[in-house]
């Protein structure tokens, strides 16, 4: 069951319901739904550095969650675009994921936010500076 696409969006664009994803859940066709985005991997199982399993495993599905968890860098959500095919409808659209992250992917690069990999290890190091300075200064004091 396909929806014409609405005026706001190419014609081009293809809208297809949970129901009919779900259909798409082995390996002869592999059908994930990320960020109400659908994208068929079947081709791309043999090549997923994850394996295929991890693919499998969500075929059918919607993924998002999983797919954020793992922390998939900004090539590898670039690299899945080739293999959309279209859209989730409307009225079937899951936004709870991004708003609970506050992170749309598909505009990654476009945020005026900065990025967490800095402050992941900045912070620690500031830390253990800060530590070091105090440990030493209570030495000296002895």
């Amino acid at each position: 069951m396909e929806t014409p696409a609405s005026t706001s969006t190419p014609s081009t664009t293809k809208f297809y319901s949970r129901a009919e994803v779900a259909t798409h859940n082995d390996s002869k066709s592999t059908w994930l739904i990320i960020h109400n985005s659908i994208y068929d991997v079947t081709s791309f199982l043999n090549e997923h550095p994850g394996g295929e399993e991890v693919l499998l495993e969500q075929a059918g599905k919607d993924g998002t969650e999983p797919f954020e968890d793992v922390g998939h860098s900004s090539d590898a959500k670039q690299m899945v675009e080739p293999y959309k095919v279209g859209e989730l409808l409307e009225e079937e659209r899951d936004n709870s994921y991004d708003k609970k992250k506050n992170n749309n992917w598909a505009s990654s690069g476009d945020s005026d936010e900065p990025s967490g990999s800095w402050s992941s290890w900045l912070i620690p190091v500031a830390l253990g500076i800060l530590a070091t300075v105090i440990y030493r200064y209570f030495i000296a004091a002895r």
